[in-house]
């Protein structure tokens, strides 16, 4: 879409937010001089747009009372903004909505777009791959997500009902500090009253929630993705690894994903000792690879072995390439 239809376009937004508009203001909002201005409100009227021009020392433009803009009206950048959004955040477990919900409203936002403009983008959609988290998406009820929202936007505590991962169902109160969404979960960190310390609750295994009188402040400092993340990392998992490792933890948490490995700074030393959970053993020794570091193993003594036998394996791979095509060692 041009520049100036944007543009139009955006002068309608604007005028859509209620109030009179004086030109000076819609000129410095749109970038362009007050005759351009007057220009784009001929345009809208000529789209049958009610603009109604006020005359006097606070004159300018507003919408004739009672207009509402059409559903939709979109930019190229607009549609594709909002159709990627719908798509990847449900992929990715960041739509809480039902899965027939967040199609209804791609489908609707699809149905209002101009036919050349669709065509474009059901390419796009059609082409394009979003990857997806490892594990099954688990979203909350809207409404618990949005109470807590609101709640930690606002400093106010929250009652909840609970059931941990084992079945326990409990009532508590939450201060929430910051909602964080990490690979296909949706967690709620902050103070809590039955354990007088800082938690982390995943909120598909709320409930319900309510806004409790009183308010709060959050620790100066804190924060909420760093905290989950690291409480993350020290769940159980069936392999517990440490090793040694000489380079620095930041360089180390550039490298190693998010959510899996806890770093520790040794006093007075070049190493840092690293400590990650994992169901299978198998990809640590890549990743010790990845690292491309002199590194000392603590346990588990199954990841020496390990080690060994993807050693062996890119050795082998190595020599192998030493014969010619079609041609055996």
């Amino acid at each position: 879409m041009t520049r100036p239809t944007a543009r139009v376009l955006a002068l309608l937004e604007i005028l859509q937010s209620g109030g009179t508009r004086t030109v000076t203001e819609l000129a410095g909002r749109l970038g362009v001089d007050e005759r351009t201005v007057r220009r784009y409100v001929g345009h809208l009227i000529d789209l049958d747009v009610p603009v109604r021009s006020v005359r006097g020392r606070y004159g300018g433009y507003r919408l004739a009372p009672g207009y509402r803009m059409p559903p939709l009206m979109l930019t190229d950048e607009e549609a594709l903004a909002v159709l990627l959004g719908l798509v990847a955040g449900r992929r990715a477990g960041l739509v809480t909505t039902s899965v027939a919900a967040a199609e209804s409203a791609t489908a609707k936002v699809r149905r209002v777009l101009p036919e050349a403009l669709g065509r474009r983008l059901d390419a796009l959609l059609a082409t394009a791959g979003f990857t997806v988290p490892a594990r099954p998406v688990v979203t909350p009820e809207t409404d618990v997500l949005l109470t807590i929202a609101e709640a930690a936007r606002h400093r106010r505590p929250v009652a909840i009902a609970y059931t941990a991962w084992n079945g326990r169902r409990s009532e508590r109160t939450v201060h929430p500090y910051g909602i964080v969404a990490h690979s296909g979960r949706w967690y709620v960190t902050g103070a809590d009253s039955a354990r007088g310390e800082v938690r982390t609750f995943r909120l598909d295994r709320i409930e319900s929630t309510t806004t409790a009188p009183g308010s709060f402040e959050v620790p100066a400092g804190f924060d909420p993705e760093a905290h989950v993340l690291s409480r993350l990392a020290e769940v159980p998992y069936l392999h517990e690894v440490s090793f040694r490792i000489q380079m620095s933890a930041d360089e180390v948490k550039a490298r190693l994903p998010s959510g899996i490995a806890v770093v520790r700074e040794l006093p007075g030393e070049e190493w840092v000792r690293v400590r990650l959970r994992a169901e299978r053993l198998e990809w640590v020794p890549s990743a010790l690879a990845w690292l491309n570091r002199p590194f000392v193993i603590e346990y588990p003594e199954a990841l020496r072995d390990e080690v060994h036998a993807l050693a062996r394996r890119l050795a082998a791979c190595a020599d192998d390439g030493r014969a010619g095509p079609g041609e055996s060692r």
